[in-house]
């Protein structure tokens, strides 16, 4: 019965948000789909609740990489680009701003994680010019299957499958699978296997 219901609500939030996926798809033509999603995804983050979860689920189904019926997004959330993908059960929580990243099953994301696109998003060697005109690298960071990112972290490389990194971390270099990492920059503090 459950299940039902959340089909139902599924299609419902399809319906609703089905102006969104209207407009953005017309500014998409005009100034580039990641630029289209970045004011989509603004205007999404402010419906609260429940509802804001399923229209923001609904719409980003059809606008990213990869988004499963299964997603949690929650309030305040932003997106940057499209290439991002969001597998079973991944939970994104309140105030996340995520890049080309993708999250693999039940991944958890506390609040206020901020997921880059990669450690290398501008250019930075001509010192004479602005670092906004110089060359933009952007690469996929993947987060591993049943990892917890704790909140306020940042995160611009890999992390591998059911390890922790500690709220208000930074990683900056690939962190392996079934660790407990933490640390301004993330270092691994012991194997979760290890009590």
């Amino acid at each position: 019965m459950r299940e039902a219901v959340k089909s139902v609500v599924r299609i419902v939030a399809l319906v609703l948000i089905s102006p969104a996926l209207a407009s953005y798809w017309i500014r998409a033509t005009v100034i580039g789909h990641d630029r289209a999603l970045e004011g989509s995804s603004q205007a999404l983050s402010l419906v609260p609740g429940i509802c804001g979860q399923y229209l923001r689920q609904a719409f980003f189904a059809r606008t990213l990489s990869g988004c499963h019926s299964t997603v949690t997004i929650s309030f305040g959330t932003l997106f940057s680009q499209c290439g991002a993908r969001l597998d079973e059960r991944a939970y994104v929580g309140p105030g996340c701003s995520l890049g080309l990243v993708h999250l693999e099953r039940d991944v958890l994301l506390g609040a206020g994680v901020h997921v880059t696109s990669g450690r290398h998003t501008h250019d930075t060697s001509q010192v004479g010019a602005p670092i906004r005109s110089q060359a933009m690298s952007r690469t996929l960071v993947r987060i591993g299957a049943g990892t917890w990112i704790g909140s306020g972290a940042i995160v611009m490389a890999d992390v591998g499958q059911n390890s922790v990194v500690g709220a208000g971390s930074v990683v900056t270099a690939p962190i392996p699978d079934d660790v407990l990492a933490a640390g301004v920059p993330a270092r691994i503090i012991r194997h979760r296997s290890n009590t």
